[in-house]
């Protein structure tokens, strides 16, 4: 089997600019959320840098879960853990770190609604344009699969149990991914025996 899928493995550092952007985006926008919300579990970076960055330290979590492997997901996305705190009569920014499918943001959008949210506003880092859902705040349009920094081991972890070594290799170099942080991945992955036991 044949790994054809093209990547973009962003540094911290870009990532954070890309924040930077977001944040003054919003502020010219003149939208002070009540609350950030981060979608479980790309979206908790993301949310964390938000708020430090708009001053707004009033965070909360919502936790779905929809994609089962490297772009592959399930038929819809389920809502495990509802929103953590009361969004009644407020408005919130929703964070995330990709609208790829957009089914994910439709369903806690949907499900804010039905909380009775006073105003919604999404921000997410990349947005794919096939995504279902617009963000009223993206930074960066992209057909690629990215790889965020707080899941590289999980992507190489992920791919290494389908692929050949070198392909994944290549490919993640390919995409921006350091070689020594990789090659100390796929040491690490090709030695454990049992992924489920792995702290």
């Amino acid at each position: 089997m044949r790994l054809n899928v093209e990547f973009e493995v962003p540094t911290w550092d870009e990532i954070y600019e890309m924040l930077l952007s977001l944040a003054e985006k919003i502020q010219k926008d003149n939208f002070c959320p009540d609350l950030i919300i981060g979608i479980c579990r790309g979206g908790w970076p993301p949310a964390r840098v938000m708020s430090d960055l708009l001053g707004n330290p009033k965070l909360a979590n919502i936790s779905v879960e929809f994609y089962v492997d490297i772009a592959r997901t399930r038929n819809k996305p389920i809502l495990t853990e509802p929103v953590s705190l009361s969004v009644e009569g407020k408005k919130v920014l929703i964070l995330d770190d990709v609208a790829d499918t957009g089914k994910t943001l439709e369903l806690v959008k949907n499900h804010l609604i039905n909380k009775g949210v006073k105003r919604i506003k999404i921000a997410t880092i990349y947005y794919k344009p096939w995504s279902i859902v617009r963000p009223d705040y993206y930074e960066k349009k992209t057909r690629k699969w990215i790889v965020f920094p707080w899941e590289r081991k999980e992507t190489v972890r992920n791919l290494m149990r389908k692929y050949r070594k070198e392909e994944v290799r290549k490919k993640l170099i390919e995409g921006g991914m350091d070689p020594k942080l990789l090659d100390r991945f796929i040491s690490e992955v090709l030695k454990e025996k049992d992924p489920a036991t792995q702290c």
